[in-house]
């Protein structure tokens, strides 16, 4: 790709013609007219191969291991362990993953930025891969605890390190069909995680051991394998050195660079420090934030955990065709996110989106929970699924929308996808063993949440439009910084 330096564009065409994508702003900066429309896609799309596609194949893995007890449960392993409603094996095993991983949330985002994120992801993928083979071997359900608490430390750095990488490569408005194509090709791809689980159940015998256990053996596997990978991939920041890149040269850097700037001017990294990371914890916003990724996460880890037990206990379904049945809810949300993450960018509308799918929710709970007939329950599983999918992405974006600077944006990462953890939880407490088949209080649980979300997302719309209808008259800066606005 050759640079256009601004001095060569043709007299004969206007400046603001030829560059018809570029607004006034980007006119002024050679950094940006260096190159035009066609040579900027041309950029991001090599940005987008080597953040959004190696990440999201990774985030498919994450949730993957992180979410097929329920596969495991199907193909034996409450049974063989010793799992009952008596000890509440599976939904303490289920539950303690999220205690360390949370926990740990805050230090990782703090990690990746000192080592670098190329290093710090790829060796945590490593690790926790070695973690999953060593659920293939446990002798009881107690050492699969102990190991899920490993997994939840190891994990802990990945969601939200990848949501902060993200944020920093790429402007407000272009990011959350990003967020969503990372979201898709994880939740899609772990979506058919029940038919690979099924497939590795097929190895029930091999060398002694069960199928269950192959079905960790073989994904801690693949984790290593793609975690070692991702190694001579993943990028850094866009500001480091593009040595450390090769895919970038050090004009088409500096356009990254000028972009980002442009937006929310926040590529300088402040020294670290306790306070200059802590302080920005007293912003409402970012509890606000948290608060509504751990109601919508309180129905996505609920689906994954238990939809298949659900299938298969509620709806009478045979083992392959819960497993199977996993696959096409998981799609469907996929491509519905995928679209409203387009439209959201290109509207500037983040709020709206997230409370409709809140609503969509209510109705698709309310089916899976009330109605009778498994044809219905099983469309209500649709738009439950879809619902709460399609919020993650769209809440990582609203949070990355409003606020700026580095170790800001680094907390409200690990706050966000700490509320998250919390969600997952809550969601793995209220679907108690004892409540199946139908899961009352769990089905319940989801419906307030989804109206929470609902009355959340509206306090804040009033709150933004307050603030930059005060800022706009010359009131109050916004994140410190002139002319920006919140988006809602």
């Amino acid at each position: 790709m050759s640079r256009r330096p601004s001095t060569d564009v043709e007299k004969d065409t206007p400046i603001t013609e030829k560059f018809e994508h570029n607004t006034k702003e980007d006119v002024q900066d050679g950094r940006i007219l260096a190159f035009t429309p066609k040579e900027q896609k041309a950029i991001f799309r090599r940005v987008d191969i080597r953040l959004v596609i190696t990440l999201g194949v990774l985030y498919c893995i994450s949730l993957m291991d992180r979410t097929n007890l329920g596969a495991a449960s199907v193909a034996g392993m409450q049974v063989e362990l010793d799992m009952n409603a008596k000890n509440n094996g599976y939904t303490l095993v289920s539950l303690v993953f999220f205690l360390t991983y949370t926990i740990f949330q805050a230090p990782a985002t703090v990690l990746i930025r000192k080592l670098g994120p190329r290093s710090f992801l790829a060796a945590i993928v490593v690790f926790w891969g070695a973690t999953m083979i060593g659920f293939g071997f446990v002798p009881t359900w107690e050492v699969m605890l102990a190991l899920r608490l490993i997994l939840g430390a190891l994990e802990a750095g990945f969601y939200p390190g990848c949501v902060y990488l993200m944020s920093t490569w790429y402007p407000r408005f272009e990011l959350q069909k990003r967020n969503a194509g990372f979201y898709l090709i994880g939740s899609a791809a772990a979506g058919f995680g029940g038919i690979l689980a099924y497939g590795l159940m097929q190895m029930d015998g091999l060398a002694g051991l069960s199928g269950w256990r192959w079905i960790f053996i073989m994904e801690g596997l693949l984790t290593c394998v793609l975690g070692i990978g991702s190694y001579f991939i993943i990028v850094d920041f866009p500001e480091d050195s593009p040595n450390s890149w090769s895919f970038l040269n050090q004009d088409e850097a500096d356009f990254i660079v000028a972009r980002i700037e442009k937006d929310r001017a926040d590529t300088v990294v402040e020294p670290f420090s306790v306070w200059g990371y802590l302080k920005h914890a007293g912003d409402s916003k970012v509890w606000a934030m948290a608060m509504l990724y751990l109601l919508t996460t309180t129905n996505s880890y609920s689906i994954a955990y238990f939809l298949p037990i659900i299938l298969q206990k509620g709806m009478g379904f045979s083992v392959a065709k819960a497993q199977c049945l996993v696959a096409p809810p998981y799609v469907a949300a996929a491509i519905v996110m995928y679209i409203q993450a387009i439209y959201s960018d290109k509207w500037r509308m983040r709020g709206p989106v997230i409370a409709g799918n809140a609503l969509m929710g209510i109705v698709g709970l309310s089916l899976l929970g009330y109605m009778k007939g498994p044809a219905v329950r099983y469309f209500g599983v649709f738009l439950a699924t879809i619902a709460c999918n399609a919020n993650c992405p769209a809440l990582v974006t609203y949070q990355s929308n409003n606020v700026r600077g580095q170790w800001k944006r680094a907390l409200t990462s690990a706050t966000l996808i700490g509320g998250g953890s919390i969600g997952g939880i809550v969601g793995t407490t209220v679907f108690r063993a004892k409540d199946a088949p139908n899961y009352g209080p769990g089905i319940l649980a989801g419906l307030i949440a989804n109206a929470l979300i609902v009355i959340i997302v509206a306090l804040l719309t009033l709150k933004f439009y307050r603030a930059n209808k005060r800022a706009a008259a010359g009131g109050k800066i916004i994140e410190g910084l002139e002319g920006f606005r919140y988006t809602y």
